[in-house]
């Protein structure tokens, strides 16, 4: 068993070595960040294959697991969600349009007019912006779920919480996490 570790030792450090000999470094140092897990020791598990039964969705201890009710519950929410706001941005698309049209027409305005269209018109592209970040995070949602995932910490990989996926079903970190991510 010592061997095995003296062994793995020397070639990790072998490995080290030929990297420094490649990039003419010095020094190596081992650096552990997210950005260099691998996947087999990622937080969130990978999706699992085939149907999933939502009583095989993630919970805290002492929650109750999910009913068949309450994932259909959450899926239709996402979806009507999905719904208004493929809506809300068709409509703020073709707000944008005539907003983009009007700006190019100046004669005849004065300055203050010229303001409130940019006014206008940042507003509108805000409200876009946000609107297209909504509904990709409940399209992430949605293929959550269809992949077994949904309720997973998408940092830490502990659940999320059933009560909190019931308030907030976009939700992908858990209240520490996002509490952390907050802070920064």
């Amino acid at each position: 068993m010592r061997k095995d570790t003296a062994g793995k030792n020397t070639a990790e450090k072998a490995g080290a070595a030929e990297a420094a000999e490649q990039t003419g470094a010095t020094t190596v140092v081992a650096k552990k960040s997210p950005g260099t897990a691998t996947a087999a020791t990622t937080a969130v598990p990978k999706a699992r294959g085939g149907a999933v039964e939502p009583g095989d969705l993630a919970v805290r201890p002492g929650e109750d697991p999910w009913t068949p009710e309450e994932v259909e519950e959450a899926r239709g929410e996402l979806e009507s969600e999905e719904s208004r706001l493929r809506a809300e941005l068709d409509s703020s698309e073709r707000a944008l349009q005539g907003l983009m049209r009007d700006s190019g027409d100046g004669a005849g305005h004065d300055e203050a007019d010229t303001g409130t269209k940019n006014i206008t018109r940042e507003h509108e592209l805000a409200l876009a912006a946000n609107a297209r970040e909504m509904l990709s995070q409940t399209e992430h949602a949605l293929e959550l779920l269809d992949a077994g995932t949904y309720g997973l910490c998408e940092n830490c990989g502990k659940p999320i919480g059933k009560a909190r996926m019931q308030a907030f079903p976009r939700a992908t970190l858990c209240v520490e996490c996002k509490q952390k991510t907050e802070r920064r």
